[in-house]
């Protein structure tokens, strides 16, 4: 329950001057609704007994009437209220928390976002950020209103009518209510957890068959996935079928409270007016207020229900890592003396043998060299550890004679570039694409570093630097979608650049043209790249083999 309690209190944290004011107006919706029924009964009842006794022309209905009124309107107005400000301060509040979460996962390894799946990661975050929406708004101001209003209302019976009238509404209809509702809470807590994990499974598998429907149909696979979602769905409907099972027990449970309640009132009111301890108008009060509390016990139970998913979705998002503070002390100017790896080693977890022992190797501006090898020996992990994206287990990298470690975040990606194999394109414009790499980027700029990775040609017929591109650069070839973020680097002109297989998929005069546009682009650069084609060794001023 910690993690949920963590939620509630951050949300209100993020406005408490409008949540307070939001309780504050679901407290007197949930007191007007009483009221009114209470006042409306001994309204009907003394009423009634006046007419009876034949002095009814003498019975003031005017102020009773106005009281309705007022009740009516007020209640309708604070319930307004209430969901204006509670719902504007939660809504800002996941705003914040998402952004938040965010970051945190910014704060991942390099391996750990490497093998992340966007798609699967980001509909998690949104449903675990919308199942929080229901922390407050659901479960804790439905408790909190409801419980103050069952106590003001038997505080409000026992000074109009008497004690033990009052007593029967908190003790049967507030205590009996409070054990269903805890009851509800622990059995549907599993349950509503498996319900919204079914439904997630179904989502994701819904997504990607959507974006890998043309492979499937192609190698026989669609109607055996087709079978996997409708099974999937079958598994969702029977998790919700149960869920909404307890809740309509838990209702009805409830409302058999709220009557026994009733029943109780009218045998003991009757007592006492026989008694002549109430009139029979005093008598009604009670009676219809129980009615109007079944409104505010009835609005625990949506929250009750999913309790189970909220405190799941809870634990998962303050169980990730508090982001890092701060961006460290402003770096000096230090001058161009490229790159420098000393003595670095790194071991994967759990490999049997370290992946780079001792690799010590220096690029200096201007200069290319190319890092050779079979596959798996480390040629990425070095480029990243170059990058700063992985930390070595020994050995110390030199950027421009500064530790890595020395360098702000800022100051560290403007001086230094890096193409990894998997880069990300978004859906926009090409030139949309390439602003990412720079402020105020001028259409002469852009089409000069298309031109400098061979992209001005493939480019032309769609409109250039104006060429629309879909989600992850749909609509570019493999190669081409890879020479536009190598285009992006190049704008960012870093004292050195990192390259992993630059010219993977491009053909051999494509490769030496690309090859030669990045140093025209960045002539003293230093340059440090993994080769593995001939075109790429033959490019570099040195080869170093690992």
């Amino acid at each position: 329950m910690k993690p949920l309690l963590d939620v509630i209190r951050m949300i209100w944290a993020a406005a408490p001057g409008t949540m307070a004011k939001g309780a504050l107006l679901s407290l007197a919706t949930l007191l007007a609704g009483v009221a009114l029924l209470g006042l409306s009964g001994w309204f009907i009842t003394a009423t009634g007994v006046a007419g009876l006794m034949g002095i009814g022309i003498a019975f003031d209905v005017f102020r009773p009437s106005a009281g309705v009124r007022l009740l009516a309107l007020g209640r309708a107005a604070s319930r307004y209220g209430e969901r204006l400000l509670t719902h504007d301060a939660t809504l800002r509040a996941l705003s914040a928390l998402r952004v938040t979460l965010l970051r945190r996962r910014m704060q991942d390894s390099w391996e750990a976002l490497g093998r992340l799946r966007p798609g699967p990661a980001l509909t998690r975050l949104t449903a675990d950020v919308d199942a929080l929406d229901g922390t407050v708004l659901r479960l804790a101001l439905p408790l909190a209103a409801g419980t103050s209003t069952v106590l003001l209302a038997g505080a409000g019976l026992w000074w109009l009518t008497h004690w033990s009238l009052a007593l029967t509404i908190v003790a049967v209809q507030g205590g009996g209510s409070a054990v269903l509702l805890r009851r509800l809470g622990r059995r549907s807590v599993p349950a509503s957890i498996r319900a919204e994990r079914r439904g997630q499974a179904l989502l994701r598998g819904t997504v990607s068959t959507l974006r890998g429907q043309i492979d499937l149909a192609v190698h026989g696979g669609l109607a055996g996935r087709l079978r996997l979602l409708l099974g999937r769905a079958e598994k969702l409907d029977l998790a919700a079928a149960r869920l909404d099972r307890m809740a309509e027990r838990a209702d009805a449970g409830l409302s058999a409270v709220t009557t026994l309640a009733v029943a109780l009132l009218v045998a003991l009111g009757g007592w006492l007016v026989q008694a002549g301890t109430l009139t029979a108008a005093q008598a009604a009060i009670p009676v219809f207020a129980a009615l109007g509390l079944h409104e505010a016990l009835a609005m625990m139970r949506p929250g009750m229900s999913g309790m189970g998913a909220m405190a799941d979705a809870a634990r998962r998002v303050f169980g990730a890592a508090e982001p890092s503070g701060g961006t460290g002390p402003s770096a000096p100017d230090p001058p161009g003396t490229g790159l420098v790896l000393h003595g670095i080693g790194h071991a994967r977890p759990g490999a049997a043998a370290p992946v780079l022992e001792a690799v010590s190797l220096e690029v200096r501006p201007g200069e290319t060299v190319a890092l050779t090898g079979p596959s798996g020996r480390g040629k990425s992990t070095l480029l990243q550890i170059a990058a700063g994206l992985l930390s070595a287990d020994r050995g110390e990298v030199l950027l421009c004679g500064l530790p890595l470690a020395d360098w702000p975040e800022p100051a560290l990606r403007g001086r230094l570039a890096f193409l990894p194999q998997r880069s990300m394109l978004l859906a926009g414009t090409v030139m949309e694409n390439l602003a990412l790499a720079r402020d105020g980027l001028s259409r002469g700029e852009a089409d000069a570093v298309l031109a400098a990775v061979a992209l001005d040609g493939p480019l032309a017929e769609r409109g250039g630097a104006d060429a629309r591109l879909g989600e992850g650069g749909a609509g570019l070839s493999g190669g081409e979608a890879r020479r536009l973020s190598l285009a992006r680097a190049l704008l960012r002109r870093p004292a050195v650049l990192l390259l992993d297989e630059p010219t993977e998929g491009l053909d051999r005069a494509t490769a030496e043209r690309v090859l030669h546009g990045i140093r025209t682009a960045l002539p003293e650069a230093a340059i440090l790249c993994a080769a593995h084609r001939e075109a790429e060794r033959l490019w570099a001023d040195k080869v170093f083999p690992l």
